[in-house]
């Protein structure tokens, strides 16, 4: 049996490989919007590309009663006694808002899709079952009756809802021309450099009152603490959206305790 550690560097080492177990219908990397910034905006030094770190929680090995046409030894890949427990809710992360995470019959992205799971639905229940294929991970699932798989690099579990308000004020207000230039000056002030975080647009900009968007901004450099999903809100004022709030939520890899804190 693998020992935590070696999971960690297998992990790391088979999701940094290129995007191999990409699932999603289309690209889920959001392009840097040309924010104009009308205040002192928050600013980061970041450069926002792509990265694929993920860190998944100790579980046992339960075969579920999944509706493909493949089970036990004859499923792709090799089971690997690590990953979500039996019975973890998980959450969708880090898949753009035109997009779905595809539910596969079988582990692999060549399977058949049973089902296309929204960008932010956070209540699949895990089935206790990983396995491994070159470059990425699989996990089963249950999605609203169905059983099947998805890739791991698109799943975690949610955290922790906080206002930072004050944080992202501290040098002033920010203020863009858009909702959606907005929100990505607030995300990209909490990515990381190194390794560089993945922003992605996860909820697409609305406007009435006020104005809103959500972004996760994915790949944090901490084992449990996979990102941050960042939803702004703006005030339109002259043809221009101000902060009016933010909230962070934690994006966690291995699970959350009974505050909703990383584990």
């Amino acid at each position: 049996m693998r020992s935590r550690q070696l999971w960690i560097v297998l992990l790391s080492g088979a999701l940094v490989a290129a995007c191999a177990g990409d699932d999603v219908t289309a690209s889920s990397t959001s392009t840097a919007p040309a924010a104009t910034s009308t205040s002192t905006p928050v600013t980061s030094t970041s450069t926002v590309v792509a990265t694929t770190s993920t860190s998944p929680v100790v579980t046992t090995t339960t075969l579920p009663a999944t509706t493909t046409t493949t089970t036990g030894d004859e499923l792709p890949g090799a089971p690997i006694d690590f990953g979500p427990a039996q019975g973890d809710t998980l959450a969708v992360v880090g898949v753009a808002h035109d997009d779905v995470l595809n539910l596969r019959a079988a582990p692999g992205a060549d399977q058949d899709i049973l089902e296309g799971i929204p960008p932010t639905y956070d209540a699949l229940s895990a089935l206790g079952q990983t396995r491994e294929l070159p470059g990425s991970f699989w996990i089963a699932v249950n999605y609203e009756g169905t059983d099947g798989w998805v890739n791991l690099r698109y799943i975690g579990y949610l955290g922790v809802t906080n206002d930072t308000t004050h944080i992202a004020t501290e040098e002033g207000v920010p203020s863009a021309e858009t909702m959606l230039d907005l929100g990505f000056l607030l995300a990209e002030a909490v990515a990381s450099v190194d390794p560089p975080s993945e922003i992605v647009l996860v909820v697409a900009p609305t406007v009435a009152d006020l104005g809103e968007v959500t972004y996760d901004v994915i790949g944090l450099g901490d084992d449990a603490l996979r990102g941050l999903r960042v939803h702004v809100f703006g005030q339109p004022i002259d043809e221009a959206f101000t902060l009016k709030s933010v909230e962070e939520t934690a994006l966690c890899g291995r699970g959350v305790d009974s505050s909703g804190a990383c584990v």
